[in-house]
């Protein structure tokens, strides 16, 4: 087993106190996002000889890469064929993450055509959603709990609570009120404020919603730990040194560069887009579930000493498309052209694995 304190302390972090786990979310990082590139250029699985990361399920090191946010990126929030208004965009927004699943955003759309809230009406939206759960079929995703919310709307089925929900946000002219803030801390309030919503959803759901045109909030103006974030910083951190979590995951953000110097590995960002706010919440997440069979010596919050999720793959990779204010499409569709996708051969990255540090030739055939 690892040791609490088996990684070098960087002196920088001062007085900060590191366990072994602190080092393994750099390295995680790396590899999880060196398994995106490498499916991107086509490459035959297996993606990575990290024992941990080939068989479990891990998120990408950017949220916005993973396969639900680039769906909801791509099929629902830009949509040429929809209405584009800031209202409609919010609505289709919003009513495909309170499911969060894309299977039933397909079938929506399979029985009504065109989403739009010009013709939405609660009774044939409760009629498709409850006959899909009497045909035993899953209409959430596991990703997240959804509160019921019985106790706010008075309905016996969670879908109808969470549409009566999505119709109070649309009376509101919530899109409206979006609209006119500068600061993501403003928006997270205002989408906290609703029943049911707590600190994590409201800041899933303005993360989503600033994907759009609604809003053009940095992904650096402010961050919400979640619990399994916070398990993950309790791993890497044995003395956080009196800061709190939201410093701790902004500290990471500002040292990324040098931690991935420090550790003699190389990150490949997203198109020169580094890692903000929200993918270092998420990678702390992740490291959670990684350390558990890494450095299962090193307890977090929850107690919790499994993965549940087995890696399975969905299929190929189509190119990746995210928020056009991010400035980065471009440059993704002239990196295919230039076949500049490529696997990174000349670099070898330590990964821990259980009891011991393996060295990961990143040029050898997997």
């Amino acid at each position: 087993m690892q040791s609490q304190m088996a990684c070098t302390e960087p002196t920088h972090l001062s007085p900060l106190k590191l366990t072994a786990v602190f080092d393994s979310y750099w390295r995680f990082a790396v590899e999880r996002q060196n398994v995106f590139f490498r499916r991107l250029a086509g490459e035959p699985g297996p993606w990575t000889t990290d024992p941990i990361v080939l068989a479990h399920k891990f998120t990408n090191a950017y949220r916005a890469s993973d396969r639900v946010s680039q769906y909801l990126v791509r099929h629902v929030i830009y949509r040429e064929d929809l209405p584009t208004s800031g209202a409609e965009v919010l609505f289709r927004t919003l009513l495909f993450k309170l499911f969060n699943k894309i299977e039933t955003w397909k079938l929506l759309e399979q029985t009504f055509g065109a989403i739009t809230f010009k013709d939405y009406r609660f009774e044939h939206y409760d009629e498709v959603l409850s006959q899909a759960m009497r045909a035993g079929k899953r209409i959430y995703s596991a990703a997240y709990i959804m509160p019921p919310g019985s106790s706010a709307f008075g309905h016996s089925a969670k879908h109808q609570n969470h549409l009566r929900l999505l119709e109070r946000m649309m009376a509101d002219n919530l899109a409206g009120q979006l609209e006119k803030m500068q600061r993501m801390q403003q928006a997270f309030e205002l989408l906290r404020s609703y029943p049911t919503i707590g600190d994590f959803l409201a800041y899933q759901f303005v993360t989503d919603i600033n994907y759009s045109e609604i809003t053009n909030f940095s992904e650096m103006d402010f961050v919400i730990p979640g619990p399994g974030a916070k398990d993950g910083i309790r791993k890497c951190f044995a003395d956080s040194a009196g800061l709190n979590e939201a410093e701790l995951i902004r500290l990471m953000v500002d040292n990324q560069e040098r931690e991935f110097e420090r550790l003699g590995i190389s990150f490949q960002s997203l198109w020169g887009r580094r890692l903000q706010l929200i993918d270092c919440q998420n990678l702390f997440c992740e490291v959670d579930k990684y350390a558990r069979v890494a450095h299962p010596d090193i307890a977090g919050i929850s107690g919790r000493t499994r993965i549940k999720q087995k890696f399975s793959p969905t299929g190929a990779l189509v190119d990746p498309w995210y928020p056009p204010k991010w400035g980065i499409n471009e440059k993704i569709a002239a990196s295919f052209s230039a076949g500049e996708i490529t696997r990174q051969s000349d670099q070898e990255i330590p990964v821990a694995s259980p009891g011991r540090q393996k060295i990961l030739d990143l040029g050898d055939p997997l």
